[in-house]
C-alpha cells in the first residue's frame, strides 16, 4: 500500500481548492512524514509540490443502541494532508474516469 490513500473530495475541501487552486487534500497513512508525502505527490500526478501540512486525527468512540443491544466501537485514527503545488499546476482526480 502506497503513502497515499484517497484524495479528498469533500464540501469542505473543494472550497479551500476553489479558493486557493493550487490546494488539494489527501487522506494519508498515519506513518508517512511530510517528504514522503511530498515524493509520493511528485510521483504519482507529476506535479512540482511547494508545501505540505499534515493533521492527525484521532480515532473517535462510537456507540448506538440495537435490537441486539448496546454497540460500542471506534472509528479509525487517521492522517490528512493539504498540498501546495507549484502556480499553474493542477491535479486531476477524475481524469481516469
Amino acid at each position: 500500500m502506497g503513502i497515499l490513500i484517497a484524495p479528498l473530495i469533500t464540501e469542505k475541501q473543494t472550497d479551500i481548492t476553489d479558493a486557493m487552486p493550487t490546494r488539494y487534500g489527501f487522506k494519508v497513512q498515519y506513518s508517512a512524514d511530510k517528504t514522503d508525502i511530498r515524493k509520493a505527490v511528485e510521483e504519482t500526478y507529476g506535479v512540482h509540490v511547494l508545501k505540505v501540512n499534515t493533521m492527525r486525527y484521532s480515532g473517535k468512540k462510537e456507540s448506538r443502541y440495537t435490537k441486539h443491544g448496546f454497540v460500542e466501537g471506534r472509528k479509525p485514527a487517521y492522517k490528512k494532508a493539504i498540498v501546495t503545488i507549484a502556480e499553474g499546476e493542477t491535479i486531476d482526480f477524475f481524469g481516469n474516469i
